[in-house]
């Protein structure tokens, strides 16, 4: 699948529920089934800056494309990241380099975060971006 047609199913997904507690949930959700980060990569190179909580975010560069791990220490936070991970993983740095992340605001997940958490969105979209970028030029 590409990139942007994962973001139209994360989309529909969402448009399943009108309550944003509901949409919550289905984060939390996400997150809980994430397998768990690996403790040899719960660095601080790997801790994402700009973060409330913690997040470890792993990027790995396989048969050409950026495979991506991490985890969170708060719920939603885990969700946010492994919706990121879910829309971006296993595609090659070029393609996410390339990709405008339009699902964020369709399912208004900006509009419904703190400002320290929508900040920590972007901070999660930049340190992804940033791998992909490194990786792109080996």
């Amino acid at each position: 699948m590409t990139i942007n047609e994962i973001q139209d199913e994360v989309i529909e997904e969402f448009q399943d529920f009108d309550d944003w507690m509901d949409k919550y949930q289905l984060l939390i959700d996400l997150g809980n089934e994430q397998e768990p980060l690996d403790d040899k990569y719960k660095t601080d190179d790997n801790l994402i800056d700009g973060c409330q909580s913690r997040v470890w975010l792993q990027a790995d560069l396989r048969d050409g494309k950026l495979h991506l791990q991490a985890e969170s220490d708060a719920l939603i936070v885990k969700g946010i990241i492994a919706l990121l991970i879910r829309v971006l993983n296993d595609h090659t740095p070029q393609e996410i380099l390339d990709t405008d992340l339009y699902f964020i605001d369709r399912i208004g997940l900006k509009d419904h975060l703190s400002p320290t958490r929508s900040n920590g969105l972007l901070a999660m979209v930049r340190k992804i971006r940033m791998y992909a970028l490194a990786l792109a030029e080996r």
